[in-house]
């Protein structure tokens, strides 16, 4: 089924949840579903949300929406974008942090954010699959990790004794390594 197709069907069930419901607040509340449903589509990010629904199955790494060697950099995007995408994710130095913008008054701030962190502990408590490489070293995860053509989205692999996570960002063409460590457990 296309995300078209699945649109439409989620879009349907909505709407005859909201015809069945006699609760004004709740069908108030279904046209919200129904309106971000349209919203998406609307707005061309049909794809985006079929990639978004992937990545959730498949228990990737929350997504990005841009990458930053340093603070300064980030900042320097955050105050230059006429429309931040508020509450989205971004990597400064590789560490996670939140896009807040508040339109009235005009807000933004970016603050770090234990995303990854969840999801490292989460990996954790389910069982972690076996490294698919390991390395002496750090410098040769990088460049094995380099030398991938079209890794996957996320790998375990080896580095010493200590398991660490190799994570593509396809969307913003970004690859790093992060420590098991990070977990917050």
């Amino acid at each position: 089924m296309t995300i078209e197709e699945l649109s439409l069907e989620v879009e349907g069930l909505l709407g005859r949840l909201r015809e069945d419901n006699p609760s004004p607040k709740e069908k108030e509340l279904l046209l919200v579903a129904i309106d971000a449903i349209r919203f998406i589509s609307s707005t061309g990010h049909s794809y985006d949300f079929e990639d978004y629904r992937k990545s959730l199955s498949a228990h990737e790494p929350p997504p990005v929406v841009a990458v930053f060697k340093t603070r300064e950099e980030a900042d320097a995007w955050l105050h230059a974008h006429p429309k931040p995408p508020h509450l989205t994710y971004v990597l400064i130095g590789d560490a996670y942090y939140m896009v807040v913008y508040l339109r009235d008054p005009d807000r933004r701030s970016l603050g770090p954010h234990p995303a990854l962190a969840y999801h490292l502990q989460e990996m954790l408590e389910a069982g972690l699959p076996p490294a698919v490489a390991t390395f002496n070293t750090r410098a040769e995860a990088d460049a094995w990790f380099g030398q991938q053509a079209d890794p996957p989205a996320q790998s375990v692999i080896q580095i010493g004794n200590e398991p660490y996570l190799a994570v593509h960002h396809r969307n913003v063409h970004h690859r790093a390594i992060y420590p098991f460590s990070l977990a917050r457990l």
